[in-house]
């Protein structure tokens, strides 16, 4: 059973309310594809930020601070997951990756969650995928592709469909910082750089686009890799 590991983000889980319709048509895809095990890492998304943004507003936090309030988001909306697939899901939440290894290979479903401070989720997607010897991961997000630059902020930025580390991680900071907004975390692109790990980037409003990926189609979103 070939193993799927997957991020999926906070904005697509809690994009301002609990998405239960984005929620519900996740479980029948997943359902779907029978012959798939999936680790599923969950962000933390607005709730985090939400968070991070008043504790901080109130008492100056330091970085550590405001990256537990991010991890506890994240395991907050796990449990969300892990309760939605329950029938088939592994009974324990994964927050060291190291877990990942007790988990029964007949699985259908394994979900996982922040760890410790100075990354993100999409760090523990890629350490879990090393870990089960996966060279692909998928992260889903709320826009279609990766962009040159912000395109909120700049009307040049164009749309990439294909790009290597390298050239990925001239476009996003070179350290990580809680609530950083960055399409994939630095410091998982290192790692995902160094271990040969391909990441397709792939807006979960379209699940039929990451359905095209795993069939090794042509896809609408972003494909990383060396």
């Amino acid at each position: 059973m070939e193993t799927i590991v997957m991020s999926v983000g906070g904005s697509l889980i809690v994009p301002g309310e609990i998405d239960i319709d984005f929620l519900r048509r996740l479980r029948q895809f997943i359902e779907s594809e029978t012959d798939k095990r999936f680790v599923i890492i969950a962000g933390g998304g607005r709730t985090a930020r939400r968070y991070q943004e008043a504790a901080d507003s109130l008492h100056g936090l330091d970085k550590e601070d405001l990256d537990w309030i991010g991890i506890h988001a994240t395991r907050l909306n796990g449990h969300l997951l892990r309760t939605i697939f329950k029938d088939i899901a592994y009974r324990t939440m994964i927050t060291n990756p190291d877990e990942i290894l007790d988990a029964p290979q007949d699985t259908r479903v394994i979900i996982a969650a922040g760890y410790r401070p100075g990354a993100s989720t999409d760090l523990r997607a890629i350490q879990i995928a090393e870990r089960v010897g996966a060279l692909k991961v998928v992260n889903l997000s709320n826009i279609d592709y990766v962009y040159t630059a912000d395109p909120k902020r700049d009307l040049a930025a164009e749309a990439i469909k294909d790009i290597n580390w390298s050239e990925f991680r001239k476009l996003i900071p070179s350290e990580w910082d809680p609530g950083l907004s960055s399409p994939f975390d630095p410091i998982a692109a290192r790692e995902a750089e160094a271990r040969g790990i391909e990441v397709a980037c792939i807006n979960g409003g379209k699940l039929e686009e990451l359905k095209k990926y795993l069939e090794g189609r042509s896809f609408t979103g972003t494909l990383i890799k060396n």
